[in-house]
């Protein structure tokens, strides 16, 4: 089960910080829970990508590997969209560190995803979407600092930036639609007994 590869990712050695490992282990357990897609197709990472990562955040667990081909294309976009919010993503990284370029690959691609966002990466709740994008893409935090809906709000990003209306009404004080952007994001999520961002230390300051 996807709570129990989890588990096991979070055990034993491993580098890196504790939350962007927490981070990790979600978006990789809910990519492996579903049959039939390969762990770099749930998560728009390149078998190069994906081999830097286990070995640095679960070196005990090559088996995640098993299998791979360096010569693969798993990074290569599904959507006409998704080299544009990985674009987005990068452009306001806030450390420039390797963990950024693998978040917004994954991000991308589990937006994708039916779900709320936040459920698709494997996460306990919205909070650790937004702790996430507080920590490592701060520039697009501030930018949505009325809490719109994430995958709302990366593609009102991505649509202003081509000059697309995507908003009915002029401002959202007068949209009907508000509580679509801006409603609660309810749900339990689709890895249960996880910590939540606050089990964590802070983040060190930026």
């Amino acid at each position: 089960m996807a709570q129990d590869l989890y588990s096991r990712l979070m055990t034993g050695p491993g580098g890196g910080d504790p939350f962007d490992r927490h981070l990790f282990a979600c978006a990789v357990a809910m990519a492996l829970s579903t049959p039939g897609e390969s762990l770099t197709m749930g998560l728009g990472l390149s078998e190069e990508c994906l081999a830097a990562l286990v070995g640095r955040y679960f070196p005990q667990a090559p088996g995640l590997l098993s299998g791979l081909s360096l010569a693969g294309h798993g990074d290569a976009p599904l959507t006409i969209e998704e080299p544009d919010l990985r674009a987005l993503l990068l452009e306001h990284r806030t450390r420039r560190l390797i963990e950024e370029e693998w978040l917004a690959h994954i991000v991308a691609r589990r937006c994708l995803g039916a779900n709320h966002l936040w459920q698709d990466l494997g996460l306990t709740g919205r909070a650790d979407l937004s702790g996430l994008m507080r920590r490592h893409f701060v520039g697009l935090a501030e930018l949505n600092s009325r809490d719109m809906k994430w995958k709302k709000f990366f593609y009102r990003e991505l649509c202003q930036r081509e000059g697309v209306p995507v908003c009915k009404s002029p401002n959202c004080e007068v949209c009907t639609d508000v509580a679509t952007c801006f409603g609660a994001e309810d749900g339990v999520s689709l890895l249960v007994a996880k910590p939540t961002l606050s089990d964590f230390a802070p983040a060190a300051p930026l």
